[in-house]
């Protein structure tokens, strides 16, 4: 009991450390790529908020996988203080986190970030009153709270179950569905509209992560190119320009004007010579900071990083890619949302959960790694990619030069990517989620010889699908996330896109050359002409 206790205890402590973690990761990151000459108080707070909401959910479930399995022994059996009581409360708990964290995430995504988006769209226009641009961005605000009200009404009457009697009128099909609205306590209202948040984070996380996946290793390994010799390179051109410009300006010596085209050819040799002086300011104050020095000594360090992330990367996608074939192979098809009873084809993430289990807690820590991981490459892929809007590009995330406007986009993305996380373990360790290291009993036949017969025996198995309800708890995490089989099917369908957009990014990757030390330097044309930090590339 003390053990038990104990375990309990070291469960909750690695809960609040990893609080205080996720807030002090949100502040150095919003920190870090916000612009210092655009810095503004409202968005700052509602950016590191909002991905800490996002990075908090995604904690809970490590902390719902412990709790059900905690409720149970190794044998099958419950424990004794883990009556119906005790685990409906437990049960009850986490669900309500998910309650208020969810609709945090509902207010944040349909309310907040789009008000104080469109409040500093409208601050852009120096003319523009506080009052004025309050009302604009209500304004705007208003046909998303209009989307999260339509999905809050389309989750609640959604029939899940069809009433018993098919000769039901339509005022008892109807009461049917507002009976069966009060005894989910709202879940399915609340669950409907996460989903659908994560049916959109799933395409984020297909443009991006499985992109940042194949980049961010990559990148670290390759590293970038040398200062020194980029200068060079930069030098050249700059001498090149510079006899171009004085060619086209020698034909004007004797007075005559430049004709239209060389005039349009001076104008843009002029701009590209800014460019490229400006590229030098920057090359130079690179090429001698002490941090450059620093990151070539971490140049070895980097590389096994890049190692280590790509082996991740590929583990991911091999336990992925299995599981997706378990589906195809041996599950209930797709009305059921391509649920599998039992693990007919195991892969190594699958394999790997319950040996840790024995170690507590190895098991949490892994699933809290992943999370993490996930995170950090969809980052890279956003920070590689940008912010596009179909074909149009509307912003980058460039450190210490990033917009309020797109650093609101950058955690929105980031939010609905970790909404959908939870879905992707799930698809890694299916059974793992659903049910932690949970047992339950079975009768099996024993021949002795002994008593020249058969006997009966109850012997612990792993629950799965076809455990009975009142042996095996299921994780709430799984009750959101799994409530309508359609959305699990387009789940399905879109782990088979990203493991697509995964190779390609890997092809894609391997093909580049080597980053810039400057990369973007070239392409801004918002760039301060001060001094350069190297903090900023």
């Amino acid at each position: 009991m003390a053990a038990a206790a104990a375990e309990l205890v070291i469960g909750w402590c690695i809960f609040g450390l990893l609080l205080l973690a996720i807030l002090a990761f949100c502040w150095i990151y919003v920190r870090k790529y916000q612009s210092q000459r655009e810095s503004e108080v409202v968005s700052t707070v509602t950016a590191i908020f909002s991905l800490a909401v996002a990075l908090i959910t995604s904690a809970l479930l490590p902390v719902d996988i412990f709790l059900v399995s905690y409720m149970k022994n190794q044998n099958g059996t419950f424990k004794e203080w883990a009556n119906a009581n005790v685990s409906v409360q437990i049960e009850n708990t986490v669900l309500y986190g998910y309650y208020t964290l969810y609709s945090v995430i509902l207010f944040c995504v349909f309310f907040w970030i789009p008000f104080v988006y469109f409040y500093y769209e409208e601050k852009d226009d120096d003319d523009t009153s506080k009052c004025t641009q309050v009302k604009t961005a209500l304004k705007y605000t208003v046909g998303f709270v209009v989307i999260c009200a339509l999905l809050l009404l389309v989750g609640a009457f959604v029939p899940l179950n069809l009433p018993s009697n098919k000769n039901s009128t339509e005022w008892e099909k109807v009461k049917f569905l507002f009976e069966e609205l009060g005894s989910s306590h709202g879940l399915a209202a609340l669950s409907f509209s996460i989903s659908s948040l994560t049916l959109i984070g799933m395409l984020a996380a297909i443009t991006y992560t499985a992109y940042g996946m194949s980049a961010l290793p990559l990148n670290l390994i390759k590293g970038t190119r040398n200062a020194a010799y980029e200068r060079l390179e930069n030098t050249e051109d700059i001498e090149e320009v510079e006899q171009h410009i004085q060619a086209i300006r020698s034909k004007s010596k004797d007075g005559r004007p430049l004709p239209a085209r060389d005039r349009r050819t001076l104008k843009q040799c002029e701009e590209r010579l800014r460019t490229l002086r400006k590229r030098d300011r920057h090359l130079e104050f690179i090429e001698n900071s002490w941090w450059t020095k620093f990151c070539g000594a971490l140049r070895p360090l980097k590389i096994i990083w890049g190692i280590f992330f790509i082996l991740v990367a590929l583990l991911f996608v091999t336990s992925l890619f299995l599981s997706n074939l378990d589906k195809a192979l041996h599950s209930a098809g797709i009305d059921s949302g391509f649920i599998i009873f039992g693990t007919n084809l195991s892969n190594p993430l699958n394999m790997l959960l319950p040996l840790l289990q024995t170690v507590f807690p190895l098991d949490y820590i892994l699933i809290t790694i992943i999370i993490m991981y996930f995170i950090f490459t969809s980052m890279a892929g956003i920070r590689n990619i940008g912010i596009w809007f179909f074909w149009i590009r509307l912003y980058k995330i460039r450190r210490g030069r990033t917009r309020p406007q797109a650093l609101l986009f950058l955690c929105m993305i980031l939010l609905l990517i970790v909404l959908h996380t939870s879905y992707m373990i799930y698809s890694l360790a299916p059974q793992y989620v659903m049910y932690g290291s949970q047992n339950y009993l079975i009768e099996s036949n024993i021949t002795s010889d002994v008593h020249k017969g058969n006997s009966t025996l109850s012997v612990p198995k792993r629950c799965d699908a076809d455990a009975p309800e009142d042996q095996c708890t299921v994780t709430r995490t799984y009750l959101f996330l799994h409530k309508f089989w359609f959305f699990s099917a387009a789940y399905y369908f879109g782990n088979w896109a990203f493991l697509g957009v995964f190779l390609i990014g890997l092809i894609v990757s391997c093909c580049k050359g080597k980053k810039s030390v400057i990369e973007g330097v070239d392409e801004d044309s918002d760039m301060s002409d001060d001094e350069p930090s190297v903090y900023s590339v």
